[in-house]
């Protein structure tokens, strides 16, 4: 089982606030990778370095960035940020669900290709809770074996959500 002391537990609406910012959703994304400086934020995501600046700031105060070393560099000093953690986790009784990840999942993906794998299902099920909980947990565990988004290839994003539904339940036909 996963341990939760690498993941960051979202409760507070000043967190939402600060990850709902769509530049500063793909900075923590960017800085999953490695650690980076300004300026290497800034080309990546075709920003102008002081727009960067402001939000790499309002994330490290939110508690998601931390500057991991310093380099000096022709007489001054450069900051390389990272994550404070490896995964961000809503936290029970936060102001928001899991739509926020969905809407967080449809700002970062990109128009289907016909040479890479896009697979999205929407499927509908009636489960007892201690069912819903089972796979929930199963869920989970699927997501823990997919390797973190280092190394080689395409980036790819999954998105697992088990929810409640708002399905019209029709009542038993008298006739069946």
């Amino acid at each position: 089982m996963r341990d939760d002391r690498d993941d960051l537990v979202l409760t507070e609406a000043d967190q939402f606030k600060a990850l709902g910012h769509p530049l500063r959703h793909r900075l923590v994304l960017a800085l999953r990778q490695r650690p980076a400086t300004l300026g290497q934020l800034a080309t990546a995501l075709a920003a102008t370095k002081g727009t960067v600046a402001y939000h790499v700031k309002v994330l490290e105060r939110a508690g998601f960035v931390r500057v991991a070393y310093t380099r000096r560099v022709r007489g001054g000093v450069e900051q390389y940020y990272e994550p404070t953690s490896e995964r961000l986790r809503i936290g029970t009784g936060a102001p928001v669900g899991g739509d926020f990840l969905v809407r967080a999942a449809l700002g970062e993906m990109l128009p289907a290709d016909e040479t890479a794998p896009d697979l999205t299902i929407l499927r509908h099920v009636r489960l007892t809770v201690a069912q819903a909980r089972a796979l929930a947990a199963g869920l989970e565990r699927f997501g823990e074996q997919v390797p973190d988004d280092q190394g080689a290839g395409r980036p790819y994003g999954m998105l697992l959500s088990l929810y409640r539904a708002d399905i019209p339940v029709l009542p038993d036909d008298p006739a069946g």
